[in-house]
């Protein structure tokens, strides 16, 4: 921990805290603060952003903190604090809208919950600054460049995701955190679709 840049250091305990505070109240954070549809009764707009400070579960956290300080550590250290920040509350906002569009059209009822979404926005940012680092995942655990590493997971999630596979898990949260990450480093690049600078 006190090696993590300051941001990083600083979402991992806020998302700690709110889990345990998680375990002592209970439904009522995943009442007022996790991502409930918008035809569920029950959706706040600071859902889009709070949603993402609760998880389901031990392991749930235990999976996004470790991507966080995986990820999120090398990108902060290369854009600072305040930029680092910007970028992974853009993922866990178009994340929030990519879930709140399929609930709309999918007429689910459940609510949302979970850091994935910024996840998936650190993924794709680091593969964008750091293409040819190489990656190992669990399964299957083969050396691969970062950007064939978050393709391949892309891929994945939108199987997942249009084959109802795995259902509990928000897959499409998870790829508009990706296309937002992606967007944001475009727009700061000057590239398409927010211009043509290289």
């Amino acid at each position: 921990m006190l090696g993590l840049p300051p941001t990083t250091q600083t979402l991992l305990i806020i998302n700690v805290l709110a889990y345990l505070l998680q375990t002592q109240i209970g439904d009522a954070m995943v009442y007022w603060l996790a991502l409930w549809p918008i035809g569920s009764g029950l959706f706040e707009p600071w859902q889009v952003l709070t949603y993402g400070f609760l998880h389901g579960g031990i392991a749930h956290l235990a999976f996004n903190m470790f991507g966080l300080m995986m990820f999120g550590a090398e990108l902060e250290r290369v854009w600072g604090p305040r930029r680092f920040l910007a970028f992974y509350l853009i993922s866990v906002l178009f994340a929030a809208l990519a879930q709140l569009a399929v609930t709309v059209t999918t007429d689910g009822l459940y609510p949302t919950v979970g850091a994935s979404g910024g996840l998936f926005g650190l993924l794709v940012g680091f593969a964008m600054l750091f293409p040819n680092r190489r990656i190992t995942p669990l399964i299957p655990p083969i050396p691969m460049p970062a950007w064939l590493f978050v393709t391949l997971y892309g891929v994945i999630e939108l199987g997942l995701g249009v084959s109802g596979t795995a259902s509990g898990i928000a897959h499409f949260a998870h790829l508009g955190g990706l296309v937002g990450g992606w967007l944001t480093i475009r727009y700061w690049r000057g590239q398409i679709p927010f211009g043509t600078r290289r």
